[in-house]
């Protein structure tokens, strides 16, 4: 089943920069917000902002990738300006934000883009790039991404060399690790040992013209289901790497654009950040199942002041935030 940007559904108001999205049981949802925390948007369709300072960071917190823990408080991946200013920060609902994890290794982490936790507790992180700066990366050679993993004995790198690593999800069986690797334009994935330990990358599936994989999600039936930049595609990866696209608001003249900067070495944060064509989607970056069922999917976006949602063919896969209540 494919939709079309007839099908979609705005979601909340005046959000700054939803990039990540997260849902719940209880039919929230919250998104990260570049103000410095989080938006959530309750079932009733009301919203509340959740942000932080702290002397740590006096230019303020740069919010990406978003995790709920099980206490209602959230871990932030900060995507600091400078060459070395990023890490995992924790924010209370009360605006309490004190870092979590700032350097791995005895290194500083540079701008931090994704952090996520496994059903078994276990904490991933994703480093898209060490150059500085960071958009000087958007190239089809970009190999300076890595994963940190924390399973309670210590931060550590588990898999580097990637190309512009993004968002980055664990299998609910423990079996694999998903990861999109940007500006190389691959998903991939890593056999995961009992332990936790990845193991040789293998490229899942390889994507095309302005087809820039950012966020993902995982389906019961083993399905990838990735949100494009650029192209402000959705496109669903099946367990043999076959790609089905599910929603396409591609504005064609952006994505020739954007596609020939990219191969030229040209393209900068200009053609990631800004109108993305006349797309609805308004640059989407990150999906998450919603509903009763987990049967809608809702889109964040870099752009738009809301999220978007359309009724997905099959269920996601339960979160472990997914009880979590507010």
């Amino acid at each position: 089943m494919t939709v079309t940007a007839d099908d979609l559904k705005r979601i909340g108001s005046d959000l700054n920069r939803p990039e990540s999205v997260l849902a719940t049981a209880a039919g929230d949802l919250y998104t990260s917000n570049a103000d410095g925390g989080v938006s959530h948007i309750r079932p009733d369709g009301g919203q509340t902002r959740y942000l932080g300072t702290t002397a740590d960071l006096p230019d303020g917190l740069h919010p990406n990738g978003i995790a709920l823990e099980a206490d209602g408080s959230f871990l932030i991946a900060h995507l600091g300006q400078g060459e070395r200013e990023g890490g995992v920060f924790r924010l209370q609902r009360d605006g309490q934000l004190t870092p979590e994890l700032r350097e791995v290794d005895g290194v500083a982490l540079p701008p931090t883009n994704h952090v996520t936790r496994d059903h078994r507790g276990r904490l991933w992180i994703t480093v898209s790039t060490t150059v500085h700066p960071r958009d000087t990366d958007f190239t089809a050679d970009a190999k300076s991404g890595f994963v940190v993993f924390d399973d309670g004995r210590g931060p550590r790198i588990v898999a580097d060399g990637l190309g512009y690593t993004n968002e980055c999800l664990p299998s609910p069986d423990g079996r694999w690790l998903y990861v999109n690797e940007t500006f190389t334009k691959r998903l991939s994935r890593f056999p995961l040992s009992e332990s936790g330990e990845p193991g040789p990358k293998e490229v899942l599936a390889e994507f095309g013209p302005g087809e820039f994989p950012d966020g993902l999600a995982l389906d019961v039936d083993g399905g990838v289901w990735e949100a494009c930049v650029v192209s402000n595609r959705v496109i669903r990866v099946l367990p043999d790497g076959t790609k089905e696209t599910w929603l396409n608001t591609a504005d064609r003249g952006h994505v020739e654009g954007v596609e020939e900067a990219w191969l030229s070495g040209r393209m900068r944060a200009a053609h990631i950040g800004g109108r993305g064509g006349f797309s609805p989607l308004g640059q989407v970056s990150s999906l998450a199942f919603a509903g009763p069922k987990r049967r809608t999917l809702v889109l964040g976006s870099l752009r738009n002041p809301y999220l978007v949602s359309a009724p997905a063919p099959v269920a996601g896969v339960e979160p472990p935030h997914w009880n979590v209540t507010a």
